[in-house]
């Protein structure tokens, strides 16, 4: 990067503000959307203009460290290519390439470039000047190279790029003086490279921007030298890049064109700014124009590395960009003909379509607007979709950089006849916002919206008092976005409040979140207190944050009584004393009813799967070595019940992959409909599960439900708790600071060193198997000394079992050393009772406040759907000239909800049938006479939380 890092601090209540102090909406603050204005995008599924390329979802250094990201987090975003440093490079502490590989090629990664220039230690590189000898740096290109070759497993998916931003700071900025050094550099650092590793593929020209002069002056020279890149790439930064990026596009091909230069893939290796990442609404129109034309590009990194550039929350959790760019990898086939209301407008309403034929599948990704959204789709083949489809729309909202964001929600449902234009009404209102609609052939149940009751509010629309409301502009390449492009912030008076009332429907749970900034490495982590009708009903706690503007998430459950509430959030429990670490930027309130544990239903329909897919059944059906992947999300660490519901032809084993590791005892041991349910230990965020079944299983669903009373397999151990964990060397418990949110003492200064280690003994009742390792912990620490980024430093912890093996964790930089993170590691453990050693031999160990060790699975069940049986007969008699057929049905089983009698003269259903009931109908067919025929009669009910079906036939005589 070339940009300077702008000084984010915010201002404090005695600093001279440009903001104004307000109560109720703000001045200035953006106008809420126009409920008549409804921006129309229009999908012809009929219109391919080429494969699903998905490589627009690249990143710079949105890698850092082996388990940073973690591999669900990087399978579910699917990134098909990145950049890092140089191998053994010096700019950042982080961001080896060859140390994030494996996971990024096992996650599914394409190719991996690599900035030479990234192994100096300083920005601009060299002290920002052409070495004077130019040999060091080609001696610097050479082992970079030799680095790749000798150390790498995969050389050949590596792409060489010898000079990033040559055009800005970087050695050749001004060309009218630099342009033929530049040439003779590029052709001796190509021809280095080449000497090295004669197969290698070489980028360029890495500008900060589109320079046409630059690019046709270089191609010239390259093709002239036969020093031509593999591939060409340039950086479209601002918000006007979403503007003029397809000129940028068409003036490159005619450069290429006019010098008889074969089309290059292109590869725009930065793009987008801070008020960008995180943000669905934002990022869906850079994908949509780099997908629409077909080259790939990378985010840029403008934080710290290691947190796919801002669009992941925390270790392992998603935010609501992570979801779109989870959606955007779920895309296959070919993409479609989008018309948006204006093409080349920032900030407007953009999207993505594709149709995968062999799927059965049509996708929209879109958003961007304030504004209601009307899709129009046409083009669908009957051939292909049937005569009638469904369709779901499920929105990512946005939640802040940190801020967690579970399953998105279905919020628009529509089932309907193919043919025309199908209209869809989405009630869009924010457009940092993006949304995804599927279309696929009907499924045996038409898909319903999620019904969970919820309502939110900006923080600056709340009634004010003793705070500050703060613009942050939309439009601002710099700014970090906020909800309403505003915040409240100088929360730091014993007084301050913000208050507002609602209405909720019944009485019960809710969960009250605040989307918020919170200045960890200054102030930490920090606490405001909710009143309800005056009174204090909870404690909000926020985790420590990058700063004021980066938005993480606070949340805490309150008991409401049906009716009308005043809320208040307030930074003081008692009205005079400050709660600790109070200073936070406030940017959006909800309130959302829990009933029940919480529980998501992922189809398999939308998996992502190799197998075939049975609309009819509403199923992948997998066989041999066909499977299924879902990405489940879990709002806290603990236990849960993943229920598979699926269907077999006859005896079938269920194969289970938890984040790769094996659930075995899931299976049907003859042919039915089946709900197979293990109680698994999930980390907060993201787990990958993946279905297989070598015999045969059509699988309709995974259900995900909190399971707490299953806590109560985990065993934790605080860590001054001297009877379970002995310290050695310089380990030792100390008190962190305050604010804090420590339960007790801490036990840091393990690790730097073989001998500073802690030994935890092994709870009994812990035997060999597969377990999962929560750690609560800290990490602050980061490199100073650059000019730019925050380069933060992921501490590991190795964990030693006495008569086993080591598990290496990574736990990446959590922003304050008196704020702590809980972060899961995989544990398996080979002994019966060999204790464990926690420390780190060639580094330093995160701080710990407590551990706990948890099996991974503790229970399996397959459940066989109950038999639905009744008794049924059909007769028929002749009276007045007419014929009728009459069917009597005995319901039989507690598990009948619903009957469906139908003949081929007409048809009746019945509801909430009850055991033992009888219902009947009577079918005047208006004829003379029938032939003998068959009445159906189709028995639905519920099991194991999932929809089952049986019919039985009810013959009847002929009639004349």
């Amino acid at each position: 990067m070339t940009r300077p890092r702008l000084n984010l601090a915010r201002a404090t209540a005695c600093t001279a503000l440009s903001a104004l102090v307000i109560s109720g909406l703000a001045v200035g603050a953006a106008a809420p959307a126009n409920a008549a204005t409804v921006d129309v995008i229009g999908v012809d599924f009929s219109k391919t203009d080429g494969a699903v390329k998905g490589g627009a979802s690249g990143m710079l250094y949105g890698l850092s460290d082996d388990g940073v990201p973690t591999d669900p987090i990087l399978a579910g975003a699917s990134p098909k290519n990145v950049t890092q440093k140089a191998p053994h490079g010096a700019q950042h502490p982080n961001g080896d390439p060859l140390q994030v590989e494996d996971s990024f090629f096992d996650n599914g990664g394409q190719y991996l470039m690599t900035n030479i220039q990234d192994y100096y230690p300083d920005w601009a590189y060299n002290g920002g000047k052409r070495p004077s000898d130019f040999s060091t740096y080609l001696d610097i290109v050479r082992k970079v190279v030799k680095s790749v070759v000798d150390e790498s497993d995969h050389p050949e998916k590596y792409v060489f790029t010898p000079f990033n931003e040559p055009d800005g700071g970087n050695w050749y900025g001004d060309w009218g003086a630099m342009k033929d050094t530049y040439l003779q550099d590029w052709k001796a650092v190509y021809q280095a490279i080449k000497e090295v590793y004669p197969d290698a593929k070489i980028a360029g020209n890495g500008d900060t921007r589109w320079q046409p002069d630059r690019t046709r002056d270089f191609l010239s020279y390259a093709k002239a030298n036969g020093v031509l890149p593999d591939m060409f790439t340039w950086h479209e930064l601002s918000r006007s890049s979403l503007q003029y990026f397809r000129q940028h596009l068409a003036d490159y091909r005619k450069i290429e064109s006019d010098l008889g230069i074969a089309a290059r893939p292109v590869n725009i290796t930065e793009y987008a700014m801070r008020r960008d990442m995180s943000v669905p609404g934002n990022l869906v129109q850079w994908l949509a124009m780099f997908e629409d034309e077909k080259v790939d590009a990378q985010t840029a990194y403008w934080t710290y590395a290691g947190n796919l550039n801002d669009n992941m929350a925390k270790n392992n959790s998603a935010n609501g960009a992570w979801w779109l760019l989870k959606w955007y990898g779920d895309l296959s086939g070919q993409t479609v003909s989008v018309t948006p209301p204006a093409l080349n407008a920032p900030d407007t309403l953009q999207g993505i379509g594709a149709v995968d034929t062999a799927k059965k599948q049509a996708t929209v990704l879109f958003g961007g607007t304030n504004n209601a959204t009307r899709l129009d789709l046409s083009g669908l083949d009957p051939a292909v979709f049937g005569s009638t489809v469904d369709v779901q729309v499920r929105e990512a909202e946005w939640s802040g950089q940190e801020g967690e964001a579970q399953a998105p929600p279905v919020v628009v449902t529509k089932r309907v006849a193919v043919g025309g234009t199908i209209q869809i009404d989405v009630p869009s209102s924010n457009r940092l916002d993006a949304y995804q609609a599927v279309i696929t052939p009907a499924l045996p149940t038409a898909p319903v919206v999620d019904s969970t009751w919820s309502t939110s509010i900006e923080a600056e629309n709340t009634a004010l008092k003793d705070v500050t409301a703060y613009t942050q502009d939309p439009a601002a390449d710099w700014t970090f976005s906020a909800s309403g492009g505003r915040d409240v912030g100088s929360t730091n008076k014993a007084t301050s409040s913000l208050t507002w009332t609602v209405d909720v429907p019944t009485t019960g749970t809710y969960r009250f979140g605040a989307i918020a900034g919170v200045n960890g490495s200054k102030i930490g982590p920090g606490s405001h207190a909710l009143f309800v009708d005056g009174t204090k009903a909870a404690t909000i706690d926020y985790e420590a944050g990058f700063d004021w503007s980066y938005r993480g998430r606070g949340e805490t459950l309150v008991s409401l009584t049906q009716g009308s509430h005043q809320l208040s959030v307030r930074m003081s429990a008692d009205g005079s004393t400050l709660l600790p670490g109070s200073d936070i930027s406030l940017d959006r309130f909800d309130l959302t009813r829990i009933a029940g544990a919480e529980t998501t239903t992922y189809p398999a329909v939308l998996s992502r799967t190799d197998a075939p897919l049975d609309y009819g059944k509403g199923a992948a059906v997998l066989s041999g070595d066909k499977s299924a992947t879902f990405f489940a999300s879990a709002r806290e660490t603990g236990y849960y019940d993943v229920a598979v519901r699926y269907s077999t032809t006859g005896a079938a084993g269920l194969g289970l992959r938890l984040n790769d590791r094996t659930v075995v005892g899931l299976g049907a041991d003859k042919a039915g409909t089946w709900t197979s349910t293990a109680r698994v230990h999930l980390a907060e965020g993201i787990s990958e599960l993946r279905l297989a079944s070598a015999e045969g299983a059509a699988v309709q669903s995974i259900t995900v439900t909190r399971a707490a009373d299953g806590d109560a397999a985990t065993v934790r151990v605080e860590g001054e708790d001297s009877s379970r964990i002995a310290l050695h060397g310089t380990a030792r418990l100390e008190t962190p600071g305050a604010p804090t949110n420590v339960s007790g003492k801490q036990f840091g200064w393990l690790g730097g060193g073989a001998d500073n280690y802690a030994t935890l003994a092994r709870p009994s009742g812990l035997g060999a198997g597969q377990y999962d390792l929560s750690v609560r912990y800290s990490n602050a620490e980061k490199n100073t000394g650059h000019a730019y980024n925050t380069d933060v430093i992921t501490r590991f912890l190795e964990v030693t079992e006495d008569g086993g093996t080591t598990t290496r964790g990574a736990f990446r930089n959590n922003y304050s050393w008196n704020g702590f993170w809980t972060h899961t590691v995989p544990l398996d453990l080979s002994t019966a009772s060999g204790s464990l050693r926690l420390g780190n031999t060639t580094g330093n160990a995160p701080n710990i406040d407590w551990l706990a060790i948890s099996p991974l699975v503790t229970k399996t069940t397959n459940a066989a759907d109950a038999v639905l049986t009744a008794d049924a007969t059909a007769s028929t008699r002749k009276l007045a000239g007419k014929v009728y057929i009459t069917v009597d049905v005995t319901n039989t089983s507690s598990v009948v909800t619903d009957v469906a009698i139908a003949t081929a003269y007409g048809s009746k259903t019945f509801t909430g049938v009850q055991p033992g009931k009888k219902v009947s109908v009577s079918i005047n067919t208006t004829k003379s006479s029938i032939p003998a025929g068959q009445a159906t009669v189709t028995l639905s009910g519920t099991v194991n939380g999932g929809p089952t079906t049986q019919k039985i036939v009810a013959p009847y005589n002929a009639q004349n």
